[in-house]
């Protein structure tokens, strides 16, 4: 008689239009992805903002906030994995042909895995099979087969993601591993709160707090891990929010200088034309 495998929890996909939204909780291993605005989220130690241009992984268990407030609808795409579906689907990459064979149906509860609570590009990977997943999705274009492959795709990108991470990790020139983990933690979250925050009069001392680490210690791990400083990757941050306001918006010119974080249009002009090779009045008009 065919042996049939026991049904197994499948992931949970939360999409949803939403302006005003504010919720706190904690669920399953999820990825969140945001269309048309920004969500904020806070999670343990972490700010992350999440918007068209990232997503979001958080782990299993962890306790998190979030909160919308938009002129405009903003659309969710989030999915969550229920417990072990990513680690048994690690178990079933690494496991030799001839025990899956043998084995076909056999489960055995997996080691938790602990990834990295960060946001990702969009562009990695990950990010673009996340992309065409909710084009797809949004569209109904899939059947509940079909949803289950995606699914799968999906989670196999995540494992490689989380094998970057690791070797990024390595990569840091602390003895401990366990040191180098956190250490790595750490300037993350001093990163992830400079992109949330940078429209706010954000100072050197309030980021390196949020991180937990001193000044000198935030500014020295942090330019080893993106070869840039702080500060520069705030004022990239203030001057690309500007370009997309100057591009999108009618504002002005002085207030968006203002919105977006800068203390003196002087120095927002001149460090918006050496930037982008154009004043944001020229830009503006190129519009």
């Amino acid at each position: 008689m065919l042996k049939i495998p026991l049904p197994r929890p499948v992931p949970f996909i939360l999409h949803e239009s939403s302006s005003q939204y504010d919720w706190k909780g904690n669920g399953w291993l999820s990825l969140k992805t945001f269309r048309n605005g920004k969500t904020l989220y806070e999670a343990g130690r972490g700010h992350f903002a999440v918007n068209n241009e990232n997503y979001l992984l958080l782990n299993e268990g962890q306790e998190y906030s979030l909160h919308i407030d938009s002129s405009t609808p903003v659309e969710s795409f989030c999915i969550f994995f229920p417990t072990g579906y990513v680690e048994e689907i690690s178990r079933n990459l690494i496991s030799s042909d001839l025990r899956l064979l043998d084995e076909p149906y056999s489960y055995s509860p997996p080691s938790k895995m602990e990834w990295i609570e960060r946001t990702y590009v969009m562009h990695n990977r990950l990010g673009v099979a996340l992309n065409h997943f909710r084009n797809l999705y949004s569209r109904d274009m899939l059947d509940s087969w079909a949803t289950e492959e995606q699914l799968h795709h999906l989670a196999v990108h995540m494992l490689d993601l989380h094998r970057n991470i690791q070797q990024e990790i390595n990569e840091l020139d602390m003895i401990r591993r366990s040191t180098r983990e956190e250490l790595y933690r750490r300037v993350y979250v001093g990163h992830e709160y400079i992109s949330a925050y940078y429209d706010q009069p954000l100072t050197l001392e309030q980021t390196a707090a949020a991180a937990q680490l001193s000044v000198n210690h935030f500014l020295r791990s942090y330019k080893k891990l993106f070869g840039t400083t702080p500060h520069r990757y705030l004022t990239e941050c203030r001057l690309q929010a500007a370009k997309r306001l100057l591009l999108d918006t009618d504002r002005s010119v002085t207030n968006i200088c203002y919105d977006v974080g800068f203390e003196s249009l002087g120095s927002f002009s001149s460090l918006f034309t050496r930037r982008f090779h154009s004043s944001p009045s020229q830009l503006r008009a190129k519009r």
